[in-house]
């Protein structure tokens, strides 16, 4: 079975993916100072040779304060383009699209990782540039009890802050990206600035909705002045925070943003609470790909969906039933690096090996040919085969 629109080829101004599944960024929290280190290269890698179009590098920051925790990585200096340039050369070298996302954790910066409490880091020695690294944001408001009051940029900091967007762009070209993505959701920093509860200044970043769009539409801006007309433009929204910022507003601020040179909005959710980005009482397969439906149809622009997209099938349906133009899948292609061959194989899709390289692709089309009545291991009927034969 072939035309499946999951496995069809879609160019964005210059840059062609061979096809819509996208590995959305991930913090894997393993730089060295900022540097990415082999653990970055096996990461994307992997991705990248399981098939699919487009890989995007973790939130990579702008600037040193904005970094989350220890292991962020960095491009706020020069230094750390050829780095990056080898986990870009090795993507491509798998026939995928290499992307990188610019974040700043703004508030939630200087905490510990997730799998270590998710709480304020607390200071040690082997943090040298503590005080340099005091997390700032539009406020004086911490993201809730258990954090601390961040210290509210000066005016001036705000468009040095933009500046220091447009040059990590120049440096994410120089390192070879082809796809640049914007970080604008989960309470970060740009988050931040778009809602009322974080964002109570009183000059031209704070107060209206128009105000508090500001600095994302000239972050956008300076971008676009780096980073080249033939590459796409990615931003990532909390479409809906559950805190005041919703649908309506962030359509309202995707027509904006496609007008000074955005192309997709990655569409998800939550973040500037505590409260899990939940729609609804309960998360369940899909649940966040209402809101790429209703961005792509109120502010006609292309969107990507995320969010518990976890079968091909469900997949390739949220396409043609025009709710996205890409799919990204996270957590499940951490639990199957192949996911998008075995999406292919399940869809029936003509050639699937030959989507992957042949150190392993060659081995396994041979191996599907020989015709002897068994099927891989992921799939549902070969599990329950392998029970009964045990």
């Amino acid at each position: 079975m072939s035309g499946q629109l999951l496995f069809t080829p879609m160019t964005i101004r210059g840059v062609t993916l061979k096809n819509r599944i996208v590995v959305p960024p991930m913090h894997q929290y393993s730089a060295d100072k900022g540097f990415p280190t082999d653990w970055h290269l096996m990461n994307a890698g992997k991705f990248a040779a399981g098939g699919a179009g487009l890989v995007i590098v973790e939130s990579t920051k702008v600037e040193r304060r904005g970094c989350g925790t220890v292991g962020d990585l960095g491009i706020w200096d020069d230094k750390f383009v050829a780095p990056l340039n080898r986990v870009v050369s090795f993507i491509k070298q798998q026939n995928a699209v290499a992307g990188i996302q610019l974040g700043h954790s703004g508030r939630k910066a200087r905490a510990t990782r997730p799998w270590e409490g998710d709480r304020p880091l607390e200071r040690t020695p082997e943090i040298v540039d503590w005080d340099a690294w005091t997390p700032v944001a539009p406020s004086a408001i911490a993201h809730s009890e258990r954090w601390p009051v961040p210290r509210a940029l000066e005016t001036r900091e705000i468009k040095d802050l933009v500046q220091a967007w447009g040059q990590a762009a120049r440096r994410a070209n120089e390192a070879g990206f082809d796809v640049l993505e914007l970080h604008g959701a989960h309470g970060y920093l740009v988050h931040e600035f778009l809602s009322e509860r974080a964002n109570q200044r009183s000059d031209e970043y704070g107060g209206s909705e128009s105000n508090r769009m500001r600095f994302l539409i000239e972050v956008t801006e300076a971008v676009r002045v780096h980073w080249p007309d033939h590459k796409p433009l990615f931003v990532r929204l909390s479409v809906e925070d559950n805190a005041g910022w919703g649908p309506e507003q962030s359509a309202r601020l995707a027509k904006i943003l496609k007008a000074k040179g955005v192309d997709v909005i990655d569409c998800s959710s939550g973040g500037i609470t505590e409260m899990a980005p939940i729609l609804g009482k309960e998360i369940k397969y899909s649940y966040q790909v209402p809101l790429s439906e209703y961005i792509r149809r109120n502010a006609d622009i292309m969107t990507m969906a995320v969010g518990l997209i976890i079968h091909g099938d469900q997949a390739e349906q949220i396409l043609r039933d025009e709710q996205a133009d890409l799919i990204a899948v996270g957590r499940e292609i951490l639990n199957n690096p192949n996911w998008p061959m075995d999406a292919a194989l399940k869809l029936g899709v003509d050639g699937p090996f030959r989507n992957v390289p042949p150190q392993f692709g060659y081995w396994l089309g041979t191996r599907a040919k020989r015709g002897f009545g068994t099927r891989p291991s992921t799939w549902q009927s070969g599990l329950q085969e392998a029970g009964k034969a045990s």
